[in-house]
């Protein structure tokens, strides 16, 4: 480059969701969020909850901060903590670099101090037992006791692509024992109304499965209407 870029970059006039529509999505399971945006909202399955349950909480849902340093840094995460604002989730880009953690027990309790709801990262994190002590709920790709850098450069407020699905700093993520969905900030309302109407169709499925229910399609019409063929 023919000028060096700035160690930090910080955007803070993002987008945020308001509380009222933040508290909307308090105890909605991933699945749902799915289903609610076409069945594909989900970052990959690399990404999962520290300990899966075992000694962390594993739901989470809140506003997106995102946080890109490059691989192997976390300027820009640690610029979060003084930046972020009480209930957001730091997303933590690692851009899948999986030679270092993101994230270890001091960074989890002054992310938990400053007020963050969760850390979620396509990067590993380090220092199991000292983050369990935090209570910070993390969503993560694994351990790894490598450190990172802190030279950048980095930025604090943007967007990137995160376990395969685009999220932007004012996104909503939601995170459970299943993984970690992402809301556009666009579609929030959107996403709220159905996923009272999935709920609805999900806990009407259940009680005809539990009472015997094993017609999932109906074959009988698809081979009268061609959409299926029966072959001797």
């Amino acid at each position: 480059m023919i000028e060096e870029p700035p160690r930090l970059s910080l955007y803070t006039n993002t987008p945020r969701p308001t509380q009222a529509q933040i508290d909307a999505f308090a105890g909605v399971e991933t699945a749902h969020i799915c289903d609610a945006l076409g069945g594909i909202a989900a970052m990959s399955t690399d990404i999962g909850p520290l300990g899966f349950g075992r000694d962390l909480p594993v739901f989470a849902a809140g506003p997106a901060l995102v946080c890109d340093s490059g691989p192997g840094d976390i300027v820009a995460t640690l610029a979060a903590v003084e930046h972020l604002t009480p209930g957001d989730i730091v997303v933590h880009v690692g851009h899948g670099f999986q030679g270092c953690a993101v994230a270890g027990d001091q960074v989890c309790g002054m992310l938990r101090n400053a007020g963050a709801a969760a850390l979620v990262s396509d990067g590993p994190v380090r220092d199991y037992d000292g983050i369990v002590g935090t209570g910070l709920p993390v969503w993560c790709t694994g351990l790894n006791s490598n450190s990172p850098a802190t030279t950048g450069p980095g930025v604090m407020g943007t967007s990137a692509v995160v376990g395969g699905r685009p999220v932007a700093t004012g996104d909503m993520i939601v995170a459970d024992i299943n993984g970690v969905a992402v809301v556009p900030f666009a579609m929030i309302d959107a996403v709220i109304a159905k996923v009272a109407e999935v709920r609805q169709m999900e806990e009407e499925l259940a009680a005809r499965v539990k009472t015997g229910f094993r017609a999932p399609l109906d074959t009988a019409a698809m081979l009268a209407d061609g959409r299926a063929k029966q072959l001797d």
